[in-house]
Parts: structure tokens; C-alpha cells; sequence
């Protein structure tokens, strides 16, 4: 198996040896890649293209097209190299006819100073910025839809993702850890090495029965959403996380609205981003489809037990702020 070499220039990455093109698709910052023949001088050009035209099946075309690409200074222009090339393959191949719009075969020849590339396959990728250069997000990952579409947007956009699960004890059991640690194992073809980072709490239980001895029961999830905003900004200065990554969609459930985001958003004391805000579900779902997330996330799971009958949509900060100093509870030091 040979040794894979890698080469770049302006434009360009060039890779030799075994290369994996299932892999490159989901390698972030790749735009398109192809498989291309290398004629090391120029002046083998027009041999090699008929090769490469008899080859790649032009003797069944009835039609083809020539795109040519120059990089550097050249005595000719792209569209006198087209010209001259197309008249060699019509030469060769007399039963065959231009079609710039819309060929049976079409032929990519791309000039580098003296040397040059042909392909006649362009295989899309995944496009964004590579993976890391805008540093590390802790992303509060549940197992869900949401949360692993949120966390691969934002590695989309060349951020490495530290994935956290709040374990919620008594109120989550082992198949929603599963099924998250499943999800992660999904985005691990994005991000090699990416690894989930289970975090235990018993501060749920403990505020939870409070609020009910209060009659507060309806801010049990503003509550708990707050303790995990609160874990993940720990678990960021651990990691040199610069902020964290939500699955929230406005107005999606009760916690999401308007008015409870400002109360979430006020427990974290780094940037939070939701790249998902102003997505409907339909549209979240045909994106984890499209990623391989969804056939996980809506994997066998119970739900949590802690959300109550009628939560708060309309939470005010001022009263959230105002119980939180007044309950001992809120006081449990983060488990990380």
C-alpha cells in the first residue's frame, strides 16, 4: 500500500497514494475533490488527453466539453488551449460533437505553470471551514435531534466540539446515556477522536423538591437548564473552551421561548451559541437525516421525569435570580 503524500499549493490540495474518498466527504473545508490523472509536462498534454478520453468511455458519448483551468502565466488564454484541444479530441473521435451546455462527457484540464490535471468527475464536499481553526465549544449534547445537529453546525463553522452529558440522577436512566453516547459515536466521522464527557448531578433532585414544597414547580426546567449552562461553563475553562453550543430552537418547548432564554442565558458566563434558533423541526430533522444523527437520536429512550404538568413559558430573570438566593440548594457546588 503506498505511503499517502500530501501536497498544497494556491488552491489545492493534492493527495497521493491510498486515499479513501468516502473519508474526504466528511472532512470539513473540502469544497470538492477528484480523482485526476498528472501529466508532468505540458507538451505530453494532447497525447494524454486522448488516452484519457478512450479510457473514460468517450467512443459511447455522442457529445463532451472541455473546462480548462490555467494557474500561472501561460502565451496562450484558457479558452485558445479549449479550442485547440477540442479540435485533437474531434479529430480523433470524428463521431463526437461540442456541447458546453450540456455534454455526455465532460473533461476538466487544469494547468499548473508546465504541469497539468485531468479529471472528468467532481465529487462534492461537506464545504465549511476545517475542522479547529476557530478553536474548542463545549456543546451540552442530550442524545436527542437537536443538540448533535447544533454541535456538528458549529464544527461546520471549524470548531472543535468537547460534547458534555448532564446525567440527571433519578430522573434519566441508562438508555438516554446510551443513545447520546451512540449520537457522538455518529459524529465521530466528522470529528475523529471526539469523545462523550459524562458529568453526574444530584442537584436536580434536590431543587426539584424544593420548588415543589414552594409551588414553583413550573421553573423546574429553568432550574435544571440553568445547573447545566453553569457545568458546561466549568467543564469550558477545564478545556479552554471559548463557549457553548445549544440545540435550542425559539419557541420550540416551553424552556425556549423568548422570554426563558434570557433567564437561561443569564447562568452562563461564556458566549452561548444556538445555530438552530430560527430552524423549525422539520427542517432540524432533515438535517440530522442528511448528517446520519437522526436514525439515534429517535432511537428507543425514556424521557426525562423531572418535567412538570404545566412549566413556565414567561419566566421573569428578576424572580428567577431573587429564589436562587434564597434557596439553599442552588448553592450544591458544580460536580465538575
Amino acid at each position: 500500500m503506498p505511503e499517502l503524500k500530501i501536497q498544497s499549493e494556491r488552491g489545492r490540495i493534492w493527495l497521493t497514494g491510498d486515499v479513501q474518498p468516502e473519508l474526504l466527504k466528511n472532512v470539513f473545508g473540502i469544497v470538492s475533490f477528484s480523482e485526476v490523472e498528472h501529466i508532468p509536462h505540458e507538451e505530453s498534454l494532447e497525447d494524454a488527453l486522448i488516452g484519457y478520453c478512450r479510457v473514460h468511455g468517450i467512443e459511447s458519448a455522442k457529445t463532451f466539453a472541455l473546462r480548462i483551468k490555467r494557474v500561472g502565466k501561460h502565451s496562450f488564454s484558457s479558452n485558445d488551449k479549449a479550442i485547440e484541444l477540442g479540435d485533437i479530441v474531434r479529430k480523433a473521435f470524428p463521431h463526437i460533437k461540442v456541447n458546453l451546455a450540456t455534454p455526455d462527457m465532460e473533461i476538466h484540464v487544469e494547468i499548473r505553470q508546465n504541469e497539468c490535471y485531468m479529471y472528468d468527475t467532481v465529487i462534492k464536499g461537506i464545504g465549511g471551514i476545517p475542522l479547529g481553526v476557530e478553536g474548542t465549544l463545549v456543546a451540552l449534547v442530550s442524545g436527542g435531534i437537536d443538540s448533535p445537529v447544533a454541535s456538528w453546525m458549529m464544527m461546520k463553522r471549524g470548531c472543535k466540539i468537547v460534547p458534555v452529558f448532564v446525567a440527571l440522577d433519578t430522573f434519566l436512566d441508562e438508555t438516554v446515556l446510551a443513545r447520546a453516547e451512540r449520537v457522538v459515536g455518529v459524529l465521530q466521522k466528522y470529528q475523529p477522536g471526539i469523545k462523550l464527557q459524562v458529568v453526574h448531578d444530584s442537584y436536580l433532585a434536590a431543587i426539584k423538591k424544593e420548588l415543589i414544597k414552594n409551588g414553583q414547580e413550573k421553573y423546574t426546567c429553568l432550574f435544571c437548564k440553568r445547573r447545566m449552562y453553569r457545568i458546561a461553563g466549568a467543564v469550558a475553562q477545564e478545556v479552554g473552551a471559548r463557549g457553548i453550543v445549544s440545540g435550542e430552537s425559539l419557541g420550540q418547548v416551553a424552556s425556549q421561548t423568548l422570554d426563558n432564554l434570557v433567564v437561561l442565558s443569564d447562568a452562563a458566563a461564556i458566549p452561548v451559541y444556538r445555530p438552530l434558533i430560527g430552524f423549525d423541526k422539520v427542517d432540524i430533522m432533515q438535517l440530522a437525516r442528511d448528517i446520519g444523527t437522526y436514525e439515534e437520536s429517535t432511537g428507543k429512550a425514556t424521557s426525562c421525569k423531572a418535567v412538570p404538568k404545566r412549566p413556565s413559558t414567561k419566566a421573569r430573570l428578576s424572580e428567577i435570580l431573587e429564589m436562587e438566593k434564597n434557596m439553599e440548594v442552588t448553592k450544591i457546588p458544580l460536580p465538575v
